[in-house]
């Protein structure tokens, strides 16, 4: 039905229906930099750890906005880069779910005087219910792993689907980790694997041959989710202390389950696992080296 409505929005040479889906653009647009404008505005007034999440969630939208800018001048990626990308990216996801989300959230559970075992056994039942929150999401929700120019143009926008949700557990990690010193590395490292993202989305879109601006916007637009996923995350942990090693856990379970059954199965699928397999070490070490400057 996406497909559908997109071929339809964006047919050639109709200058009556060029001008309505202008028209739309401009009020949709409008309509954005209002709320943008509005969200500024109330920044100020907002209280520290929501703060945080507000603005960490805008620079993974960003971000993912960013790593899309490159389809709209280049031919084409290769399919080398392209799995270095997202190995580069889960292993960002990794080092944070490990780094930046669990050895917190035992940290948190610590705090709120249970026993290192108690702690563990917090942290690790939390991890379990975030990664079956996903597979259930995952089995519930239709969606496409693989999409690439042989496929119809259902798998890819279902493709993009995917990537839309997943980037709800991304959103509430940075709203839970907002405010503990392990936030500002979450913020970053989620963001840094965000730029591929956007790059494969946009790339895909245009293998099933849409256009470089729509691909861009499709791309871009796929990261909103992040910044009310933030602001959520940050609400549910501030009703209460003892749900933060619960959020932080659930967060890395989410994470992970991303990591495995999404962004790795990716980046090996076209044959070049050693450059995966390398810009995934390259993440991981890159983000742990953030998580200790930035803590």
């Amino acid at each position: 039905m996406a497909a559908r409505i997109a071929r339809l929005h964006y047919q050639p040479g109709n200058p009556l229906g060029f001008a309505r889906a202008a028209a739309g653009w401009l009020i949709a647009l409008c309509g954005l930099a209002l709320l943008a404008a509005q969200g500024i505005d109330l920044l100020p007034r907002i209280d520290g750890p929501l703060r945080d999440a507000a603005v960490g969630g805008a620079m993974a939208a960003l971000a993912t906005a960013l790593g899309a800018l490159p389809v709209l001048v280049t031919r084409r990626i290769g399919a080398g880069v392209q799995g270095m990308l997202l190995g580069f990216g889960a292993g960002v996801m990794l080092a944070a779910s490990v780094f930046s989300l669990l050895l917190p959230g035992f940290d948190a559970a610590a705090a709120l005087g249970a026993g290192r075992t108690e702690a563990a056994l917090t942290v690790a039942s939390a991890l379990l219910v975030g990664a079956l929150a996903l597979l259930a999401l995952d089995r519930g929700l239709p969606h496409s792993h693989a999409p690439d120019g042989r496929r119809s143009a259902k798998a890819v926008w279902l493709f993009v689907f995917a990537i839309a949700v997943h980037n709800i557990p991304e959103g509430l990690a940075i709203g839970v980790a907002a405010g503990e010193a392990s936030g500002n590395a979450v913020a970053t490292g989620i963001s840094l694997q965000n730029v591929p993202e956007g790059l494969i989305v946009a790339i895909a879109l245009v293998a099933a041959g849409y256009g470089r601006l729509l691909a861009f916007a499709v791309a871009a637009a796929s990261g909103l989710v992040e910044p009310a996923a933030a602001l959520a995350g940050s609400l549910m942990v501030s009703q209460s202390a003892a749900l933060l090693p619960w959020g932080l856990g659930a967060a890395a379970g989410a994470m992970l389950f991303v990591v495995s059954h999404e962004i790795i199965p990716e980046s090996h699928r076209r044959g070049h696992e050693t450059l995966a397999t390398g810009g995934l070490i390259a993440g991981f070490t890159g983000m742990l080296l953030m998580d200790t400057l930035l803590a």
